[in-house]
């Protein structure tokens, strides 16, 4: 495997010295994909919020100031974007708004109706079994909560093919298979912005 290839593939669990050079990218180079996404989110009701995948936790940091009374509860599957995740929130987390710990997308360990939000961003392409992913989302979540998935790729022309075949377990979908997997495992009303320019896209679903 190429030095390129070994890089990318730190997407799904970064370890080691290339994993640190991934988060620190997954922080500064989806920013603008992260806020484009999250602008489309209510401005307000958001008392209780979920990261899924938190990588680097930039995002979770932009969750706690679009929501300055909200508590952000962030996981990630390696425990390199953990640590790195609570270095970025580490005032939020002394000052008992935040909280960084490894989990796992398909076994949520947190009690039933717990938040008003989830977020899942350019991660959902690495979950086993996704149904059952985004079922267990769902049993999280309070009854009217929300849950937003913001992918980079749309899987409708040719990049998420390239990746797919170089990133080792990934599964790009495209946003009428996540609306209709959504829409199977307890999600009623189920919303897709797509970007003007970009292959980007943000899907919103409520509970």
């Amino acid at each position: 495997m190429g030095l390129f290839n070994k890089f990318i593939s730190q997407t799904q669990k970064p370890e080691g010295f290339l994993g640190k050079m991934m988060i620190n990218n997954m922080n500064s180079g989806h920013a603008k994909m992260a806020d484009w996404a999250i602008s489309f989110l209510p401005a307000e009701g958001v008392l209780s919020a979920l990261e899924i995948g938190c990588g680097g936790g930039r995002n979770a940091g932009a969750l706690l100031k679009k929501y300055p009374s909200a508590f952000v509860s962030a996981i990630d599957y390696s425990p390199l974007s953990v640590a790195k995740a609570a270095e970025f929130n580490k005032k939020a987390i002394e000052a008992g708004r935040c909280t960084v710990k490894q989990g796992d997308a398909s076994h949520l360990d947190f009690a039933e109706q717990s938040f008003d939000l989830a977020t899942a961003f350019e991660t959902i392409y690495f979950w086993p079994q996704l149904e059952k992913c985004f079922a267990g989302v769902a049993c999280v979540l309070k009854t009217g909560g929300r849950f937003m998935i913001v992918n980079e790729c749309n899987g409708e022309d040719s990049a998420g093919e390239f990746w797919e075949k170089r990133i080792e377990g990934m599964k790009v979908y495209t946003p009428s298979q996540v609306e209709e997997m959504l829409k199977s495992t307890g999600f009623s009303k189920v919303t897709v912005h797509r970007h003007e320019k970009k292959p980007w896209f943000a899907v919103i679903a409520e509970k």
